[in-house]
């Protein structure tokens, strides 16, 4: 039976999300809320639903399996928490975007709340729920990587100084100087995470150009990153918001380097590259055929709608708000190590694992 879902928040996300849900056998769109009375009613029209303008009032009057949670605000995240929070605590499954909150204090919270509720929290991080990432996972799994020896993401937008530059006037964005680090690292960071595992050093350099500076734009769009993986390995994330052109590789690149082999996938969704140890002459390259970063949205929700209908452990959620805080805890160590000068930044630990003792075998 498709799992019954409300929508909180309607704009650009929301109704990508509402697009994806509709098409997957899994989703039952039943209900949409914004609190701007156009937005959900527009959204109620197209997807032939019940609009909402109180998320209190959705939760009395509809049984929901699952509220989504796609609104936005300061940093992309300052308004998850609460209607995350409230409906957990109405019982009901909560899938949020990234990043999980843009208040750390927060985002341990949700978590918190959604293990003593034993209820499963998701996040969308949709950049490793593609078919070059599936294809990385398996030379992994398969043991064609070996000894995890590095690990090297790019991951930004491709750009350069505009003429005529202003500085950014949205009070979600004005005055923010992490909004960048904030709103757009959960990804980077959970793609290295979700290959190479725990994170346990990050030092980190952070920036701005001149064009910015001389406008007052407070973001710091530009992050230099070194980190040690719990593994052994070392890594490297590079993140600009369109400060300079990109070059090999496209906006999107990860290269993931063992004992055995290497491999690098470029532009998110389009290929995957693997050159073997006993063979680096002979790269192998995997085409995916996609070419557009929105087909990762519906793949990544209908991964979430797939575990719910499964009925998994929560801790082997993919892409889980564990999984999300961790991307965090990463972020308000580069932030730290940042405000440090560049120091080298031990982050927050993570809440424990317990395992699931039904499943697991001696």
């Amino acid at each position: 039976m498709a799992l019954k879902i409300g929508i909180v928040g309607m704009r650009g996300i929301g109704n990508t999300h509402a697009a994806a849900h509709s098409k997957d056998s899994l989703a039952n769109i039943v209900a949409v809320c914004d609190v701007v009375k156009s937005r959900a009613d527009e959204g109620a029209a197209k997807y032939g639903v019940k609009a909402y303008y109180d998320l209190t009032e959705m939760l009395r009057n509809e049984e929901l399996d699952i509220v989504d949670v796609t609104t936005g605000g300061i940093e992309n995240g300052s308004w998850h928490f609460e209607p995350a929070m409230e409906a957990m605590d109405a019982g009901k499954h909560v899938l949020v975007e990234k990043p999980l909150s843009n208040d750390i204090n927060e985002a341990r919270q949700m978590v918190a709340k959604a293990t003593k509720k034993k209820l499963y929290l998701g996040c969308n991080l949709n950049h490793y729920f593609t078919p070059p990432a599936d294809r990385a996972r398996k030379y992994i799994a398969d043991g064609e990587i070996g000894e995890f020896v590095y690990c090297l993401h790019k991951m930004g937008f491709s750009g350069g100084e505009p003429e005529n530059y202003q500085a950014p006037k949205s009070p979600k964005t004005k005055g923010w100087q992490y909004w960048h680090l904030k709103a757009f690292l959960s990804h980077p960071f959970s793609v290295m995470r979700n290959f190479c595992g725990d994170i346990t050093h990050v030092q980190a350099f952070v920036d701005r150009p001149g064009y910015r500076r001389r406008v007052d734009d407070a973001m710091l769009s530009i992050a230099g990153i070194s980190v040690r993986f719990a593994n052994g390995a070392v890594g490297y994330l590079l993140s600009q918001r369109g400060d300079a052109p990109f070059g090999l590789g496209g906006w999107w690149s990860v290269e993931v380097a063992g004992t055995r082999g290497t491999f690098c996938i470029e532009n998110c969704v389009e290929k995957i590259t693997y050159w073997s140890s006993k063979a680096p002459d002979k790269p192998v390259v995997e085409k995916s055929g996609l070419t557009d970063f929105g087909e990762t949205f519906p793949m990544r929700l209908h991964a979430f709608l797939e575990d719910v209908t499964n009925g998994v452990h929560p801790e082997l959620l993919r892409a889980s708000g564990r999984d999300a805080l961790a991307a965090l805890e990463y972020t308000w160590a580069v932030i730290e190590s940042y405000e440090q000068g560049g120091a080298m930044v031990r982050p927050h630990p993570l809440p424990p694992l317990h395992g699931d003792p039904a499943t697991w075998i001696d």
